[in-house]
């Protein structure tokens, strides 16, 4: 196999991702390759700095995205300290040519490779000469606040800006877990909830949103439910016109767009009136709005 490489950790697989991808899809096409993301996993700050920054994509949903937008294969290697010890040219040698095929790599201008990050990009082109492989620069896509990024993503979903995290993304943001067993409250009250558990994601603001779960519409809360009880966070979706059992289905929830802040009531009879107006709201937003992550 013979492929174009392009190399990184490409968390949420954002707009700026998406010219990369273009890119080496088309310098693939020109050169008669195959185009393969070479990725990592756990992401490389958490094994060398303990540190990992919060994730807008699991990696089963960004090989899945980087799938879509151009990429024939994803390679995923594990990060370990054994493999951050590789010194810069058996980076080169044995993973880019020997395992992948590399005769074209797509890197950013400030890449770094090999132990101690020993290896910058006009070290990647001279082991290219050496090598029989091609190295180019990857695109920068940007806007008139600068370049696209994770960041930027990650900023704009935490501050609760929906339609910013939208459009850097070129889809929505989604959340994911598994449906897990309640207290049944919100049945009680006319409005049963799915509780999604252990979501890896990067989390919007406390409060209510509009989302498609899946492909059905529904309404979301997340919050620590102060009327009842004000403890654990938690991620609460109600789907519209369903009546079906969920537990132990994993589900992706795509966020479309932000209701309210949370907020505490007098009762349940309160909390049930809002709830329904809450209901509406979403199915207005969700009316007009293409299901599933909009992408």
């Amino acid at each position: 196999m013979q492929s174009a490489v392009i190399i990184g950790n490409l968390d949420g697989v954002h707009r700026g991702h998406q010219a990369v991808l273009r890119q080496a899809r088309a310098l693939a096409d020109a050169r008669g390759l195959c185009t393969v993301v070479l990725t990592f996993d756990p992401h490389p700050s958490q094994v060398l700095r303990g540190f990992t920054p919060p994730r807008l994509a699991t990696l089963e949903r960004r090989v899945e995205l980087l799938r879509r937008h151009g990429a024939d294969d994803v390679v995923v290697e594990p990060f370990t300290l054994d493999f951050a010890a590789l010194t810069p040219s058996r980076f080169a040698k044995e993973l880019l040519v020997e395992r992948l095929g590399a005769r074209a790599v797509v890197v950013g201008e400030n890449f770094r490779f090999g132990a101690k990050r020993a290896g910058d990009l006009e070290a990647l082109r001279g082991f290219g000469r050496e090598l029989g492989f091609e190295v180019a620069a990857a695109e920068v896509a940007g806007d008139e606040r600068g370049p696209f990024s994770s960041t930027r993503v990650r900023d704009a979903i935490a501050g609760g800006d929906l339609d910013e995290a939208t459009r850097l993304l070129g889809r929505r943001h989604s959340i994911s877990g598994v449906v897990e067993g309640g207290d049944r409250r919100g049945r009680t009250i006319g409005f049963p909830t799915a509780n999604l558990g252990g979501v890896p994601e990067v989390l919007p603001p406390r409060g209510v949103y509009a989302v498609f779960a899946d492909d059905r519409p529904g309404v979301m809360n997340l919050g620590v439910r102060p009327t009842v009880d004000g403890a654990n966070l938690r991620v609460e979706v109600h789907l519209f016109d369903f009546d079906g059992d969920l537990y132990g289905q994993s589900m992706r929830v795509h966020l479309v767009s932000r209701i309210r802040d949370e907020k505490k009531f007098s009762g349940l009879d309160e909390l049930r009136a809002q709830i329904a107006l809450d209901a509406e709201a979403a199915r207005r937003s969700l009316a007009t709005a293409p299901p599933g992550d909009g992408g």
